[in-house]
């Protein structure tokens, strides 16, 4: 088996070894990334290869999969001349979540704990808890209040257990890494746990398979946590550095204008989080983060783009949401916000591809 790479704290440089179950930096208690520089496969070599995520092996982190559910190979759908959207929503659990909780599973199961927590407002939870039942593994899932009750069905229907959380997102979460920081605990948490991005980051692999070879102008992403835009980073800077692109794409970061921590700190042209975001109600409630960890990671990755933040506000969302439900693409609230972003022409002539993140069916329609 492959051994696996270390983690290191991009704050302090601390590292952590590969067969550790610590959750963060034990110096600094910030999230990790791997020691993992990978060059990926040119495109004449893809074909033939399995139909999932793994088809591109050589730039993920764990080779073999045990518990794949066939996650991946996502279509691409074309909702106006010159944009794109991806159907991530068509995953085995219904969400790209998928696409860094089978790495998860896959870690734990080389790391054999006693048990998996994680903490989700539903996706991620739904994602872990379908994955750690085909692996096998036990599952707590922590939910704040309000969750959907359709996620949490379907969080329960994989038999994990549910602790639901009084308070927001950020409680949930809190509890969770109490709970991670006992022994023979693996903390599944698709923020602090590095293997999840380089999961997420095999939506811009197939982005540039299936487009030829080449990526579009600008990729719009939605960001609470930034687990899909870090993953697109990481993406293209592979492609790049290999050679396999001939420019980067601007990264356009996508926020609901009621909880937009990250979009308030990149007007002010600063380097990470400025003051308190309170918590407020949105539609969007998967990118509702007021404090992400990774904060001065996306900052600076949407810089170094030359993208921008865009922010949405609820009305923008319900009707984005009807619109592509005219389209026949029933998409659930937060899984819209992109398309609110650009559908009435902000990126000009440009082309750019939006992630359709989440079924419609998890939460239903925005103010229904």
């Amino acid at each position: 088996m492959t051994p696996l790479p270390d983690c290191f704290c991009p704050a302090d440089g601390t590292r952590v070894t590969a067969q550790s179950l610590a959750w963060c930096c034990p110096v600094c208690r910030g999230p990790l990334d791997l020691d993992f520089a990978p060059t990926p496969a040119p495109l004449k070599s893809l074909g033939g290869r399995v139909n999932s995520l793994w088809r591109y092996a050589e730039t993920l982190p764990l080779a073999g999969p045990s518990v794949s559910l066939g996650e991946g190979r996502t279509p691409l759908v074309e909702l106006t001349d010159g944009i794109s959207g991806k159907l991530d929503f068509l995953m085995p659990t219904l969400s790209f979540k998928d696409r860094g909780a089978v790495l998860l599973a896959e870690l734990a199961l080389r790391l054999r704990p006693r048990q998996v927590v994680a903490d989700s407002s539903g996706n991620a939870g739904t994602s872990i808890a379908a994955y750690c039942a085909r692996a096998a593994l036990p599952c707590t899932v922590y939910v704040p209040e309000g969750t959907s009750p359709k996620k949490l069905e379907q969080i329960g229907a994989h038999g994990a257990r549910i602790r639901v959380v009084d308070g927001d997102r950020e409680a949930a979460a809190r509890a969770a890494r109490e709970a991670a920081d006992e022994p023979e605990v693996f903390y599944a948490s698709h923020v602090f746990n590095p293997y999840f991005l380089h999961g997420t980051k095999t939506y811009v692999h197939e982005l540039w398979e299936d487009l030829g070879g080449r990526l579009p102008e600008v990729l719009v992403l939605p960001v609470g946590n930034g687990t899909l835009l870090l993953g697109a980073a990481l993406a293209v800077a592979e492609l790049f550095t290999a050679g396999l692109i001939g420019r980067r794409p601007a990264l356009y970061a996508v926020q609901a204008a009621a909880v937009a921590p990250l979009a308030h700190a990149w007007e002010e042209g600063a380097d990470d989080l400025v003051g308190v975001t309170p918590m407020a109600p949105t539609f969007a409630e998967g990118i509702a983060i007021t404090g992400p960890p990774r904060a001065r990671q996306i900052l600076r990755a949407v810089r170094q783009s030359g993208g921008t933040f865009l922010t949405v506000t609820e009305d923008q969302i319900r009707h984005a949401q009807l619109d592509l439900a005219s389209q026949g693409l029933y998409v659930e609230s937060t899984g819209v916000a992109c398309w609110a972003a650009v559908r009435d022409g902000v990126l000009g002539a440009r082309s750019a591809v939006v992630p359709l993140c989440g079924a419609g069916l998890k939460t239903g329609l925005a103010g229904g």
